[in-house]
């Protein structure tokens, strides 16, 4: 007896994890967004998205309904249809998926590795992508380091990287409040490496330039670790960006001193820092931020003026299970824009993004993006949302990263939005399903933005005639999957020779399926 999908799925064989989203396609199973307001015109940037959907639940959730079933790195439409699916390309856990540019062409990049959730850091390394999806380069940290998952960002023309290290280390933390038995401290690490020999150029630690005595979440309260060993060591700097500014030197962001650093490229002194216990400049009203991650530099940026944006979470809660207590800045979170006067010593606030309804409270993670267009793109981290914005503040499009409002299960460390080429390796998928006189054809091609229309092709045996009829047809794509539907004269027609091929702007043929063979429809 055959068995349908669902019978497939019920009996745990090859379709498992499958949602059949898309037909031709049955072992993808892509986040669905929740579109809760959609881009309304061109208001929107036409860039892709570019998000890392994870669940945050630990253990995983049990029921199917609390997804991403594959979690993984995706590029997604504003429509929220699939454009690539990178569940295979990159292996364990993903975050920071990004576009940027290495030996002058554009790549995609991602941590691959471990994710210690309850403790707020990775262990692995970033990969780099090329349009074609083929891999390119890992990068590993220097000097028997593992690298975070925090920041990975490729500068000076694709020639060098930062990445961050979470490293224990053990320390008398009596000065601190801890005992015989609170001895592991995590000393925030950051390195910009040379791409191509992974040779470390310059090396930054936080214990040899920030006291402990700045943390704003104490050693004993447990919240950043207890320090009773190195998996819980007390985390009380954690790093969470870094940026080289067009001097050479580094933005810096700590999230538990809640502090953006400018730190010398030379010996790693602070050039300035802004916020937490030690301000140099005097916080303007509504500057004061908490927890913050993305720290950036702006355009116009010079000596006397320093032009940033960051992602103000406003929020901490422990992601330790039973330790700590949730602490609150502000009623929920914003994404900001901040000048600071050097001169006069004082930091203003430019512009501050709040989230719909002004409902969002990011416990952990996010990101803000300036596009191009003068948009604004805001991922709100472990509430598993993103939000477009107009320069003026408006938002014009926002979406949970689930069908449902699940955003205590799904996250996503960063999203973005890019302008993306993409070559895929793959052979296009073609499946043919036949119903009594009708055919239904379904094609894809995962990770290609070239395709603009498909021709279809099959040749028919009629019984009434001695010869096969070629036919073809062009069909425009219409998103990840396109379908056709075909009547046949008689249910015994006979159907072969089936095949797509893709079509890109100019009409030129640029991929082709494989021939494949008609099946009863399920």
């Amino acid at each position: 007896m055959k068995l349908s999908p669902v019978s497939l799925l019920l009996s745990g064989l090859a379709f498992a994890g499958a949602d059949f989203t898309y037909k031709s396609r049955p072992d993808l199973a892509p986040p669905k967004l929740n579109i809760t307001i959609p881009c309304p015109g061109s208001s929107c940037s036409d860039g892709y998205i570019f998000i890392s959907p994870f669940t945050g639940e630990s253990p995983a959730p049990k029921s199917l309904q609390e997804k991403p079933i594959q979690p993984g790195n995706y590029i997604l439409t504003s429509s929220g249809d699939l454009v690539w699916s990178g569940f295979g390309y990159y292996s364990g856990w993903n975050a920071n998926f990004q576009k940027g540019t290495y030996n002058g062409n554009d790549v995609l990049f991602a941590f691959e590795g471990l994710h210690d959730g309850p403790h707020a850091h990775g262990l692995g390394h970033h990969t780099i992508l090329d349009n074609h999806y083929e891999t390119v380069r890992e990068l590993r940290a220097g000097r028997h380091y593992i690298s975070d998952k925090h920041e990975f960002i490729i500068n000076d023309d694709g020639k060098s990287a930062l990445i961050q290290i979470w490293q224990p280390v053990p320390r008398n933390l009596s000065a601190y409040g801890g005992g015989n038995d609170h001895v592991w401290i995590v000393d925030a690490i950051f390195q910009d490496l040379d791409i191509e020999t992974g040779k470390v150029l310059f090396e930054w630690h936080s214990l040899d330039h920030v006291s402990p005595k700045d943390a704003i979440l104490p050693l004993l309260e447990g919240q950043a670790g207890n320090g009773v060993n190195s998996s819980v060591a007390w985390d009380y700097f954690h790093i969470n960006s870094i940026e080289k500014g067009a001097d050479g030197h580094y933005l810096l962001s700590g999230r538990h001193v809640s502090t953006v650093y400018k730190i010398n490229s030379t010996d790693g002194s602070i050039i300035w820092q802004l916020g937490g216990n030690h301000s140099d400049f005097e916080l303007g009203n509504d500057v004061e931020f908490g927890y913050q991650h993305h720290a950036r530099y702006m355009p116009g940026t010079n000596e006397t003026f320093t032009h940033l944006s960051l992602f103000d979470n406003s929020f901490y809660g422990s992601e330790a299970t039973g330790n700590g207590s949730n602490i609150t800045t502000y009623p929920y979170s914003r994404g900001k824009y901040i000048t600071i006067d050097h001169e006069a010593k004082k930091a203003s606030l430019v512009q501050a993004f709040h989230p719909p309804s002004n409902a969002i409270l990011t416990t952990s993670q996010g990101s803000l993006q300036t596009l191009a267009n003068g948009n604004v793109f805001i991922n709100w981290g472990s509430e598993g949302q993103i939000t477009e914005y107009l320069p003026n503040g408006t938002i014009t499009f926002h979406a949970h990263l689930d069908s449902g409002e699940l955003t205590e299960h799904v996250q996503s460390y960063r999203g973005f939005r890019y302008h993306w080429t993409g070559f895929s390796p793959e052979t296009p998928a073609l499946i043919a399903e036949r119903t009594g006189n009708q055919v239904q054809l379904h094609v894809s091609w995962n990770g290609d933005t070239r395709a603009k229309h498909w021709r279809f092709l099959w040749d028919v045996q009629s019984a009434n005639s001695k010869g096969l009829r070629e036919n073809q047809h062009v069909a425009e794509k219409t998103g990840f999957e396109t379908g056709l539907s075909i009547t046949l004269v008689s249910e015994s027609d006979a159907v072969s020779n089936i095949r797509a091929i893709a079509l890109d702007a100019d009409g030129r043929e640029i991929g082709s399926s494989e021939t494949v063979a008609l099946i009863a429809a399920p």
